[in-house]
């Protein structure tokens, strides 16, 4: 295996200086209407969570072995992170107690996690489907290269992140070499089946390389099948497109270069109600490393946690409450959406 760098070269921090409440306060600051607002304004009510939990996404942690320039989490290789093993108990325990059908593993490179198989296996073994949240060059390194044999092996679904099709789209955001990391992580995982008819499943996911919505995600899943089966022999089940979260690292760009009352008035203009039924925070319980929890993994990144904890929660607790919402929540709403 060649020796690059997978820590993009571009000008960037390793982590945000700004806290979550500082993010917050930036955002709540822009002349744009409140989110709880344009709701109500169109009559459609408080954003509330549906009365089951049907996927249990972890943060088990932000160490990565990448640093991108978008990213919400904030990761690095940096960050010390983990989520401790009490916490991962209390995870598992409720997976299995509030039968929750889906186990969604995220990070940082959730695969950095020192328990991470164990948490697969005991998962899987309760019948759980189970994601990983894969950013693929971390099956390129020597000591994780077992993982997408162990993957298959246990019928772990694969959400992987790939900017874009072509190198320069790629490093621009993850840095040099990336591209080509990526590209044979994704050769290996179809070698074993992957992304292939009647084989696991290998979703990707894509989000601009700017400050600008995602394309329509059925003409863009149709031209990425044709390219990078031309160009790289490679298929996969699925494409989803995200559209970029204004928190974090990317809310710092966009301040920096002074875009972020135009990007923050770009989605309130493409706001889609037809968004709402199918947000992920209805569904969905996001848990930190430190077993505190959150309606989504983006108000986990800006600290809007719910007053319940991993140690006291119960599913009576968790139906239909109210979702706490406010700026960044244009993101997941604008035009399409986010999947």
């Amino acid at each position: 295996m060649s020796t690059i760098s997978l820590i993009p070269t571009l000008e960037r921090r390793a982590h945000s200086l700004a806290s979550p409440e500082a993010q917050r306060q930036l955002l709540s600051s822009l002349p744009i209407p409140r989110f709880s607002g344009r709701l109500a304004a169109d009559g459609l009510g408080s954003l509330r969570a549906a009365p089951t939990v049907e996927v249990l996404q972890i943060n088990v942690g932000k160490r990565c072995n990448q640093t991108c320039r978008h990213c919400h989490v904030d990761a690095g290789p940096d960050r010390k992170e983990v989520m401790p093993a009490e916490v991962v108990e209390a995870c598992l325990a409720l997976l299995e107690r509030a039968n929750i059908s889906t186990l969604d593993i995220t990070g940082g490179a959730p695969e950095m996690h020192p328990d991470f198989d164990q948490i697969v296996r005991r998962a899987r073994a309760m019948g759980r489907r189970v994601i990983d949240r894969c950013n693929l060059t971390i099956t390129r390194l020597p000591n994780y290269a077992y993982l997408p044999a162990f993957l298959a092996e246990h019928s772990v679904e694969v959400i992987a992140s790939l900017p874009h099709y072509a190198p320069a789209g790629t490093d621009a955001q993850r840095g040099d070499g990336v591209f080509a990391q990526s590209i044979a992580a994704l050769q290996r995982f179809n070698e074993l089946g992957y992304g292939r008819s009647g084989g696991p499943t290998l979703n990707l996911i894509t989000n601009p390389i700017g400050a600008e919505l995602p394309r329509p995600q059925k003409a863009l899943e149709q031209e990425w099948r044709r390219e990078l089966d031309e160009r790289y022999g490679i298929s996969f089940t699925s494409l989803f497109t995200l559209t970029n979260m204004p928190i974090s690292r990317y809310l710092e760009h966009l301040s920096e270069i002074g875009g972020l009352q135009a990007y923050m008035e770009l989605l309130v203009s493409a706001f889609n109600a037809t968004t709402l039924d199918g947000l992920m925070c209805r569904t969905t319980l996001s848990v930190g490393w430190d077993g505190q929890l959150y309606d989504c993994d983006f108000n986990q990144m800006l600290g809007m946690a719910l007053p319940q904890t991993i140690f006291d929660v119960t599913p009576e607790g968790l139906a239909g409450r109210a979702i706490q919402s406010a700026a960044h929540c244009y993101a997941c709403t604008a035009a399409a959406g986010s999947t």
